[in-house]
């Protein structure tokens, strides 16, 4: 086995049990804004939201309002529910069986801290980012879009990537779902492969939509386009380490 072979490896999931690493590891989805998928026993549906605050002295969090709406009244019914997200490859997740209380202003959810948490390292592979100037072009069709959404390429990994698009399209498109049609323009030619839609934010400041992907069931050569334009662009952050903060 190579060296990058045994880097991609998935890592045994850690429960964490103490107040402590719990609300470490919740702060860290706070605020690097990581986007949170909630899902209630029995229901398919998924839904959006993100920590907005952890209080370690009452024990407490506050989650903000869940995208779409519908699952607050769920949620506010005392429906048992799990969470998930991601940190840079990490995944932590937890069971909440606590009642959480609806916050009107603004619109939010407190409750107690998680007693567990899973701390999943799902993968080491390099996440490489895309320097602003050279962006790549995509593209998102399927069956489930009316038009196809273009936007441009931030940064990619061997099992997703980021994306940004122009406006709100946070409407248009839905958690869990698979696109059939996800096309990137790489140096060496496209790329085209079905996507999972893992998160989504519009950012109102600013405009601008951004979404996370995780690729879904790559053929083999595709696969080795994606691991070939990581690896280029690993090289070229080795080149400019200096310049870079990944």
């Amino acid at each position: 086995m190579n060296a990058s072979s045994a880097e991609d490896i998935p890592q045994p999931p850690k429960v964490l049990t103490t107040p402590l690493e719990i609300a470490a590891n919740l702060r860290l989805l706070m605020e690097s804004h990581d986007p949170l998928i909630i899902t209630f026993h029995e229901r398919s549906q998924r839904f959006q939201s993100y920590v907005i605050d952890v209080n370690r002295d009452t024990n407490e969090m506050i989650l903000d309002e869940m995208i779409p709406r519908d699952g607050e009244r769920f949620l506010a019914s005392g429906e048992p529910f799990r969470v998930e997200g991601f940190h840079d490859g990490v995944r932590i997740a937890w069971e909440s069986k606590a009642q959480m209380t609806v916050i009107d202003e603004p619109r939010s959810y407190r409750g107690p801290l998680p007693e567990e948490v899973v701390y999943h390292q799902r993968r080491n592979a390099f996440r490489a980012a895309l320097k602003l100037a050279s962006l790549i072009d995509v593209e998102i069709g399927g069956d489930r879009l009316k038009f196809p959404l273009r936007g441009k390429l931030l940064d990619v990994s061997a099992t997703g990537c980021k994306l940004r698009f122009e406006g709100d399209i946070s409407e248009r498109m839905q958690l869990g779902q698979v696109y059939e049609r996800f096309i990137a323009s790489l140096p060496f030619g496209n790329m085209t492969t079905p996507v999972e839609l893992r998160y989504l934010h519009f950012e109102e400041r600013i405009n601008t939509t951004f979404a996370g992907v995780r690729f879904h069931n790559m053929s083999g050569l595709v696969q080795r386009q994606v691991e070939r334009f990581v690896y280029q662009l690993q090289r070229e952050a080795r080149r400019f380490d200096k310049d870079d903060d990944f």
